[in-house]
């Protein structure tokens, strides 16, 4: 990777990390009490790849939405850094991180090839021809490639597809991380998880007690900790005093940084419930919030795919998480339809046993890959 490349990678994490927080906030407002956990680098590459053949008002609200106003980069800048920021990941080899995009056209639709050439040279997408109008067979195609991509984490990545869809456009990420400091199974008990004042669930709550990066942050009222992958990926857990609420209105992507720098390795106690989550969401009314409007109306310009008039008929994203003692699983795809102490001796104890945030986080680009908040283990399953 040569300095421009990288330099590029970390101004594109930067606009990434902004969209991310403001998609966050976006979900979690319609959330209050509900689990949340997604992946917006997945949203934003579904967005951005999308922006290839937009036009006009479209092209811009596509931009601006993602944060991209042109002073940092051109569409083409941009486009770059995305590619860049793919293989880099495709080249990683300590966890099994798989990132890529697909597209799925109507057979009688033909749309400019140089918009599935663009797709295929920034976003390394792969392109298939399908007949929308056999939505059963069609699903089954598009559920079978995901499944695959995804280790079978997401199975049903599609439902009840529109025969009137023209084109399908996907971005999925699959990580698999295994704890640098794994915890011990047989150290793995029943344990309380307040949800709130009035509600605990069971839960099983791993241990381990060895060296790790904490942080307490006073301003915030919340104390950090990170658990590290292999190859310089890792998971930033956040667990407020009090009221997780208070965490998630005042967050911003510079908290993340300025944890990170502030860390010190403390030996810590460490209690944390194992996970297994499943998300769902349709992202039209969100996005729309956002400033994506036209793209879901008649108003949406799409010349740069067809020079028939078409808008996004749905935008949807699923997302999956699993924490065990060994590491973390998780993965998501988005679809577009178109249509501090210091005692040597004291040992910090972090037990997660109310609501906490949680981030996965790409040391080596800075990028944020998945991000959510627990606040009730037991609910496995979110759709919203």
């Amino acid at each position: 990777v040569d300095g421009n490349t990288e330099n590029k990678i970390e101004a594109l994490n930067e606009v990434n990390s902004d969209f991310a927080f403001r998609l966050y906030k976006s979900i979690a407002s319609g959330a209050q009490s509900q689990n949340v956990f997604f992946s917006p680098l997945s949203v934003s590459t579904a967005l951005a790849a999308l922006s290839l053949g937009a036009g006009g008002e479209t092209h811009q609200q596509l931009l601006s939405g993602l944060g991209f106003n042109s002073s940092v980069f051109t569409s083409e800048e941009m486009h770059q850094a995305f590619l860049d920021l793919l293989q880099n990941f495709n080249q990683r080899t300590g966890v099994d991180l798989n990132v890529g995009t697909a597209v799925y056209v109507n057979e009688t639709f033909k749309p400019h090839p140089e918009f599935l050439e663009n797709l295929k040279r920034f976003y390394l997408s792969e392109g298939f021809s399908v007949d929308f109008k056999k939505t059963t067979e069609t699903s089954n195609q598009i559920n079978k490639y995901i499944s695959e991509k995804t280790h079978g984490k997401i199975s049903k990545f599609i439902e009840n597809l529109d025969p009137r869809t023209i084109m399908y456009l996907l971005s999925y990420i699959y990580f698999k991380g295994k704890w640098s400091i794994p915890f011990d199974p047989r150290d793995t008990q029943k344990d309380q998880f307040h949800v709130d004042e009035e509600t605990t669930v069971p839960v099983q709550m791993m241990f381990v007690k060895d060296d790790f990066d904490i942080y307490h942050d006073h301003q915030l009222s919340v104390r950090v900790l990170r658990l590290n992958y292999n190859d310089s990926f890792s998971m930033i857990l956040a667990l407020p005093l009090d009221n997780i609420t208070l965490l998630e209105e005042a967050l911003h992507p510079h908290h993340i940084n300025k944890w990170q720098k502030w860390m010190s390795e403390r030996q810590c106690s460490i209690f944390l419930p194992k996970l297994s989550l499943k998300t769902s969401y349709s992202l039209n009314s969100i996005l729309s919030e956002m400033g994506f409007m036209d793209i879901f109306t008649a108003k949406a310009n799409f010349s740069g795919i067809s020079d028939q008039n078409m808008l996004v008929s749905e935008a949807v994203h699923k997302a999956t998480l699993d924490v065990d003692e060994a590491g973390t699983k998780a993965t998501a795809v988005t679809g577009i339809g178109l249509i501090p102490y210091s005692g040597r001796f004291f040992a910090e104890v972090l037990k997660f046993d109310r609501p906490f945030m949680i981030f996965i986080v790409d040391q080596q680009t800075k990028n944020v890959l998945f991000m959510g908040k627990i606040v009730n283990p037991e609910n496995s399953e979110v759709h919203q």
